[in-house]
């Protein structure tokens, strides 16, 4: 497994006789799924276990069909090889995703940033982002009176100033009191 190994999804189940199956992104935009012709792969936590440790997958194709994804690779040549990997956890090595537009950013990437008001006041660090619809919002974890609190800030230009990936922080409007 690469040292920067992302989970993308799960297979969800075989899709047809000649070895595709479903794959159920983590994303809305898969574009890092399709990008990648090799996919690492981990065992289901549940269920039956096709295999253990790590296995690597050729990825031949990956589309969008009916509103979901589906894939074929090499040595999954029919329905039975493909439902072996129903469960199976996919992961992609962050080097091969597309390169993220101006002021587009991974979540991925933004994971693990502080977070800084104006007047440079430490507001926490970004625990994980929710998809609310309208908008992305940040899920911050900070310390207070001993204890770990959330804070949420909405991640729309209105509220972010800069987003530094390289000094690992984000420059927000917000006061630590709302």
């Amino acid at each position: 497994m690469p040292a920067d190994a992302v989970e993308v999804g799960r297979i969800a189940d075989a899709w047809g006789i000649k070895g595709w199956f479903k794959v159920l992104p983590h994303s809305a935009d898969p574009e890092a799924i399709f990008s990648s012709k090799r996919w690492f792969l981990l065992p289901s936590d549940r269920g039956v276990k096709a295999f253990t440790g790590v296995a690597k997958l050729a990825v031949k194709e990956a589309k969008e069909h009916s509103g979901t994804v589906v894939a074929c690779a090499h040595g999954v040549d029919d329905r039975t090889s493909a439902e072996a990997l129903r469960g199976v956890r996919i992961f992609i090595s962050r080097s091969s995703f597309p390169t993220a537009g101006d002021d587009e950013y991974y979540w991925v990437d933004l994971i693990g940033l502080e977070v800084f008001n104006r007047e440079n006041e430490a507001l926490g660090t970004v625990r994980e982002l929710l998809s609310t619809g309208p908008q992305t919002v940040l899920v911050m974890e900070y310390l207070h009176e001993g204890k770990i609190q959330d804070r949420m800030i909405p991640f729309v230009s209105v509220y972010v100033d800069n987003v530094d990936l390289k000094a690992r922080r984000i420059l927000v409007d917000w006061q630590a009191d709302y």
